[in-house]
């Protein structure tokens, strides 16, 4: 299932990302932008371009211990060149130090474009890094972009580099919670958070995992009061457990997020587990959004007439299969969105790349609108039964790539789409009512009267039958031979049911056998041809083998009942 709905959002991948690209060259045509250069721009190999990727570097060297090339990310003007090396040095751990313990700070916060935030009231070229609170007093660090060597970077301004030790001498450092703890669990840290702090989150972790399902469940409950309420011709509330599973993500996920304001894990560490819970979730919600829709699309296909029901059954299962890929494509871009990526530029770098993978999955795109051709002409819908290149079987599914029927054997054949829409596809579900054609072998000795009475007894007793549509001329005497005298039968049984088919079927032939045991009329012996039980269209039943009635020799003489396949 994964590798089916990972296929289709690559193959759907493949066709929006070159639009996209077209889209935005047309743009740049219509709004006048020059393209890009193809010079290539000097980049910075310390990754200062940006004020998010200059903060997140900067701490990576920190917890690194790499704290002299930590020194390169602050502006070191107000710092005399000969005392560069050791207070720059210096400077950044204590730096490394206050953003760890400021709760507030996130590196997410910051910006990641390169000419910053433009809206944040600041003059331009300058952005905020933290706000820390001294004694009621906030105190706010600032980034400033600075051209080094032809290449504009963004590192900590010369003036909040100035005001790093009074802060670092200003602010307690331990907290209340750790000035009670072992000097183990505080002085040990793994990318710079106490060790007490990752036992803290293991065990918050664990009790979410315990008592998740019971928070879900006080949610579900509240909404299933609301729906009665406020929704009574809403029937679906006992499928409100299809939500318990991405509700229980999504709760943890915020009470995790909650108890990280507590925690106070460092910069570095957040980041991380800031990343790891926006990915949990966009793809929890986007799991609650597709079992919403699944609920609904059961809700409205349950109000529907029996006719309509029967194409939604295909329709439905399609459609929401397609917005479900697009959901999850949408949260993939948001997520890369909220990862700091620019999703625009990577839409835009798959344009060709896309291009590509469309003209590779040709046969996938083949299958698939060969599914909404079936689809759309009707000619068979999930339910139906259907002969199709000399097999039968029930339709089960519709799919973007295939077509998988149940033959009358139990197995399942699975035809793609683009050939399934092109074969001779012969519906049964779709007759009114059922052939009956059985043929009479009479003996060639009957008499001409013996053969008028017969005639004359089986017509009536198919007019007076109320299962029976027996108009025009339901009995025909078709063909005199040195073996036998031939009766057809042409009437139809008014039933869908199989079942019910086959016991008037029974019917009418004993009945037949008593008309001619009455008039002393046998049946030709031996005789080629064996009744051969209609096939159902209906589901589940297997195929019937050919039957002898009694009368014949028991090897298929007798009565001949023709294949039932109208």
């Amino acid at each position: 299932m994964f590798s089916r709905a990972a296929t289709c959002a690559a193959l759907l991948w493949a066709l929006l990302a070159p639009a996209v690209a077209s889209s935005q060259s047309l743009g740049s045509l219509l709004t006048g932008a020059k393209p890009a250069s193809n010079t290539p721009t000097p980049s910075d190999p310390l990754k200062r371009e940006t004020p998010r990727s200059s903060i997140h570097y900067l701490l990576e060297a920190c917890h690194g211990n790499r704290f002299s090339a930590a020194a390169q990310y602050l502006d070191l003007q107000s710092v005399a060149a000969s005392q560069r090396p050791t207070q720059g040095a210096e400077l950044a751990r204590a730096l490394c130090v206050l953003l760890n313990r400021n709760p507030r700070f996130e590196v997410n916060d910051l910006s990641n474009a390169p000419e910053g935030d433009t809206e944040d009231g600041l003059a331009p070229g300058f952005d905020s890094l933290a706000t820390f609170d001294v004694n009621g007093e906030a105190v706010t660090l600032q980034l400033e972009r600075v051209n080094q060597q032809g290449i504009q970077v963004w590192l900590v301004s010369a003036s909040s580099v100035a005001r790093i030790r009074e802060l670092s001498s200003r602010i307690t450092p331990n907290s209340a919670i750790e000035s009670r703890l072992p000097e183990l669990l505080v002085k040990v840290m793994f990318i710079g958070t106490p060790l007490w702090v990752w036992i803290a989150m293991a065990l918050l972790a664990l009790l979410l995992a315990l008592l998740s399902e019971w928070l879900s469940a006080i949610f579900l409950a509240a909404a299933k009061v609301l729906a009665k309420r406020y929704a009574k011709s809403f029937d679906a509330a006992h499928r409100f457990h299809m939500f318990s599973g991405p509700l229980r993500l999504i709760l943890s996920v915020l009470v995790f997020r909650a108890a990280m304001e507590f925690l106070a894990p460092s910069a570095l560490l957040r980041e991380y587990l800031l990343k790891l819970m926006a990915l949990l979730f966009v793809f929890g919600s986007a799991a609650l959004v597709t079992r919403i829709l699944d609920v609904v699309s059961d809700h409205v296909i349950s109000r529907m007439n029996p006719r309509e029901r029967a194409l939604s059954y295909s329709v439905v299962p399609l459609g929401l299969r397609i917005v479900k890929i697009c959901i999850f494509i949408l949260a993939a871009l948001i997520t890369l969105s909220e990862w700091g990526y620019n999703t625009n530029a990577i839409l835009a770098g798959l344009g060709v790349g896309g291009l590509a993978l469309a003209l590779a999955a040709q046969k996938t795109i083949e299958n698939l609108f060969g599914g909404f051709s079936l689809i759309s002409d009707r000619a068979v819908l999930v339910g139906d039964v259907c002969q199709f290149g000399g097999q039968t079987g029930t339709v089960e599914d519709i799919g973007l790539r295939s077509t998988r029927i149940r033959t009358p054997d139990r197995t399942l054949v699975t035809v793609p789409n683009s050939q399934f829409s092109t074969m001779t596809l012969e519906n049964f579900s779709k007759r009114e009512k059922m052939w009956f054609h059985p043929s009479l072998q009479l003996r060639p000795e009957t008499s001409p009267a013996q053969v008028r009475e017969m005639m004359e007894a089986v017509t009536k007793l198919l007019e007076e039958h109320p299962m029976v549509d027996a108009s025009g001329v339901p009995l025909r005497f078709t063909k005199i031979t040195p073996q036998s005298l031939q009766l057809d039968i042409f009437a139809y049984v008014l039933t869908l049911d199989y079942n019910q088919f086959l016991i008037v079927q029974s019917e009418l032939l004993l009945k037949i056998m008593d008309i001619a045991a009455e008039r002393e009329i046998g049946f030709a012996v031996p005789f080629a041809e064996s009744i051969t039980i209609p096939w159902d269209v209906a589901m589940a039943t297997r195929e019937h083998p050919p039957v002898a009635l009694p009368g014949g020799t028991g090897d298929g003489s007798g009565v001949s009942a023709g294949r039932n396949n109208s």
